[in-house]
């Protein structure tokens, strides 16, 4: 299917790594020109590099999402080098433990900021020109606002709103038929994913035995297939699909796990 992105300018944040990286990889390949906004130029030109070297295009924005400013300035070096932005792709984030027993006023606001705060940030900025063009916005979310996990209060409070601000937005952009929707993720294997899984105790055991509670296939979602969710959500080709948060996950939140085994 060809979803006809060739030429437009489509905005990713934390593109450099992960599942950004897939998504950005997923999106160049269909065309798109990707915009990959990220606090190290030189991890965003790794990709860049990549891309270009695959006949794509892609551009490297360097900002610190967590600050306001660098914001509003990326997407103004967007639209100064292009012109224009046809879709947004909201992704990055950490998991950062910041909990409720053991965590605090200042490391909580700080992860709402490292979250969320970006995510109405950079929808805000890059409005004028989404609605100049129609664009479309995708919000990269986690099941930590459905499931839980423990110990992260803030990614969890984070992601519960991104789902909330995909909604809202559905409905605040309907008049300018701007199309949201977020991309779900639950057991994604990532550089991030496998930091995180060594913290554990019996880190390889307790890998096992996640992936044995993922019903279809009893194995990991890869960042290639929330790409390509994504590819098709940012473009026309879902042009009646709005306000809708798609799980992208072997069925983990939604399905009985003892299907898992069966």
């Amino acid at each position: 299917m060809d979803l006809q992105l060739k030429d437009k300018v489509i905005i990713v944040t934390g593109g450099a790594k992960g599942i950004g990286e897939g998504i950005a990889h997923v999106l160049a390949a269909e065309g798109a020109i990707v915009a990959i906004v990220g606090r190290k130029d030189a991890d965003n030109l790794k990709v860049v590099h990549a891309i270009e070297a695959n006949g794509g295009k892609a551009l490297s924005v360097v900002a610190e999402l967590s600050s306001p400013d660098d914001c509003k300035k990326a997407v103004d070096f967007v639209v100064s080098t292009y012109h224009r932005i046809d879709g947004l792709v909201n992704n990055a984030g950490v998991n950062d433990g910041v909990g409720l027993e053991h965590g605090n006023y200042e490391r909580f606001m700080e992860s709402l900021h490292k979250n969320v705060v970006h995510y109405y940030l950079m929808a805000h900025h890059a409005l004028p020109e989404l609605i100049r063009g129609k664009g479309a916005i995708v919000n990269i979310t986690s099941k930590t606002a459905e499931t839980g996990q423990g110990n992260t209060s803030a990614y969890a409070a984070a992601n519960g709103g991104r789902n909330a601000l995909t909604r809202e937005w559905a409905v605040e952009l309907l008049k300018y038929g701007i199309r949201v929707n977020a991309v779900v993720v639950a057991e994604c294997y990532t550089p991030a994913y496998d930091t995180w899984i060594k913290t554990l105790n019996n880190a390889e055991e307790k890998l096992k035995e996640i992936v044995s509670k993922i019903p279809l296939e009893n194995r990991m979602t890869t960042a290639e297939e929330i790409a390509n969710a994504v590819a098709f959500l940012i473009s026309h080709k879902s042009s009646h699909t709005t306000g809708q948060i798609i799980h992208v996950d072997g069925g983990y939140v939604h399905l009985d796990r003892a299907l898992a085994n069966a």
